[in-house]
């Protein structure tokens, strides 16, 4: 059986080495100098090893968000895409998490905490791609639904001592038009519907 999940991607484009150099750029600045083999770089490969760097960073951060945030519903590990630098090493310049977004089925309140899990895992990093958007949106949409199954549930189940086709419950009785279950069917009520009778 195939689950489906969608993969929280990152990757980066060329417009991101038009930025200012900040302070670990710089200091990085003289470790790159004579890489590749004792070549000098020239200021250009060096200054494009600088960019690799940081947004080597930025990646495995921005990843390592998606996974600590998804927690069980991750799965794989993180995908790295890469680019060989002038100085001859392999730099992340994106990356993907896949993450489960199939409902549990049968159980709406379980699906409702996984999908607020997946949102959370989505929108995580600090600046979340489209791709992170667009899962997050999912995850709403899926809890949605869940939530108006639960709604249906209830409306369909009501708690005055009939069930939905309006015949008798068995078993308990009612008292000012709340059901009152026996002692033993009374262990099997979670908190959530004691809330509810209460």
């Amino acid at each position: 059986m195939s689950i489906p999940s969608l993969q929280l991607a990152r990757s980066f484009g060329p417009s991101s080495f038009d930025r200012p150099a900040s302070a670990a750029d710089k200091h990085e600045g003289a470790e790159g100098k004579k890489q590749n083999g004792g070549k000098e770089l020239s200021e250009e490969e060096q200054r494009e090893v600088k960019e690799l760097k940081r947004r080597d960073r930025e990646v495995r951060s921005h990843e390592a968000a998606h996974m600590a945030a998804g927690g069980q519903y991750t799965s794989g590990g993180i995908s790295y895409a890469y680019q060989t630098g002038p100085d001859g090493k392999r730099y992340a310049t994106g990356g993907e998490v896949s993450i489960d977004t199939s409902p549990i089925q049968g159980d709406p309140e379980a699906t409702i905490r996984k999908m607020q899990t997946v949102r959370k895992a989505a929108l995580a990093p600090a600046q979340p791609s489209g791709q992170d958007r667009m899962v997050a949106a999912k995850a709403s949409q899926q809890e949605n639904q869940a939530r108006q199954e639960i709604a249906k549930r209830r409306s369909s189940s009501p708690e005055d001592g009939t069930t939905a086709d309006n015949t008798p419950k068995t078993g308990g009785y009612t008292q000012g038009g709340a059901r009152i279950p026996h002692s033993s069917e009374a262990q099997s009520i979670n908190s959530r519907q004691l809330d509810l009778i209460a």
